[in-house]
């Protein structure tokens, strides 16, 4: 994938539609912000390479990166908090303790400290490299306004992240928070295309214990495919609850396609927040019409995207730029 000033034909006319999607973000994000400031180093095309290098041996790095995006933007906004080591920050709280790509993001500061000090930030290499990974996934190229600075706060007490087991209506309503409207939240659980959970996830609630009752296993999934979790992925013992499980077919497990949504037209969803968008009517519509074309789904995803990247940006003189990434300056 180029950079935002050498993206192909498709690509510049998503990012057009795009720039009307997200004029509500902050007016001090721009695209190409870091042109000219990083020495003779273009900020994009380094990130660009290195998450090029990282994806080609280890591809769930896409869904690591958008996990690591969704839940560092949902609390707080995209700041950098969740990067901050130490006691009681955004790392502890429990449901961040799964989260993965640290490493990557510090990765990537390194090589950018070296070519320009003190200039790119952590929650903009967040975003980049988020935007870089879906592409090799698959997923659309899509241009990115950048300028965020990171803040000196990181609190795990500030960590509300929705629950597996929500129902559409909860879902719609978290998201609200974030300005998601309920067809935007349903595109963007569209990230579980390249997701992957535990047994543990769904074993109480969907397996062997759906409303609170023993041995009962939820109606709205499908039979065959319950009947395979039980039998070979989620056996009704305590050593299974650390098997993987597959939010998508394992075949397309690794690539940002629509498929995620024709599963939850077969009762196939692997979370109840995921199923429960097909079986709740004001959603189930937008399942459909997402499940029934994939370039709909690509462009949306990308505007999505963008839109939770300017969530609650830090710009101008706002935080700080960090040295390290997993601490303050």
């Amino acid at each position: 994938m180029a950079s935002a000033a050498r993206m192909s034909a498709p690509a510049l006319m998503v990012a057009l539609a795009v720039l009307a999607f997200a004029a509500g973000g902050s007016a001090q994000l721009q695209y190409g912000f870091y042109k000219g400031k990083c020495n003779a180093s273009d900020v994009e095309a380094v990130v660009q390479g290195i998450v090029k290098a990282r994806f080609a041996r280890e591809a769930p790095i896409v869904a690591y990166l958008l996990r690591l995006q969704f839940h560092e933007c949902a609390v707080n906004g995209c700041d950098g908090g969740l990067l901050i080591d130490g006691p009681g920050t955004e790392k502890t709280a429990p449901p961040n303790l799964s989260v993965k790509g640290y490493d990557l993001i510090a990765a990537i500061k390194a090589e950018l400290e070296k070519r320009c000090p003190g200039v790119v930030s952590c929650s903009d290499i967040e975003i980049l490299a988020t935007r870089d990974a879906v592409a090799l996934a698959g997923g659309l190229a899509y241009a990115v306004r950048t300028g965020r600075r990171d803040r000196r706060q990181s609190r795990a007490s500030d960590v509300n992240l929705p629950a597996p087991e929500y129902t559409a209506a909860q879902a719609v309503g978290y998201y609200a928070r974030l300005g998601m409207t309920p067809y935007e939240t349903v595109v963007l659980l569209g990230a579980h295309t390249v997701g992957a959970t535990h047994c543990s996830a769904i074993k109480n609630s969907r397996l062997y214990g759906y409303g609170g009752r023993p041995g009962a296993t939820d109606p709205s999934m499908d039979p065959a495919t319950a009947s395979v979790y039980k039998k070979w992925v989620c056996p009704n013992v305590t050593s299974s609850d650390g098997n993987t499980v597959f939010l998508d077919d394992q075949w397309s497990a690794l690539k940002v396609d629509n498929n995620y949504y024709k599963n939850l037209q077969l009762r196939r969803g692997v979370l109840s927040v995921d199923q429960n968008l097909y079986s709740d009517g004001s959603t189930r519509w937008i399942v459909d019409q997402l499940a029934n074309n994939a370039g709909l789904f690509q462009a949306q995803f990308a505007k999505v995207l963008v839109k939770l990247s300017e969530v609650k940006v830090l710009t101008g003189t706002q935080g700080e730029i960090r040295k390290v990434c997993s601490k303050f300056n």
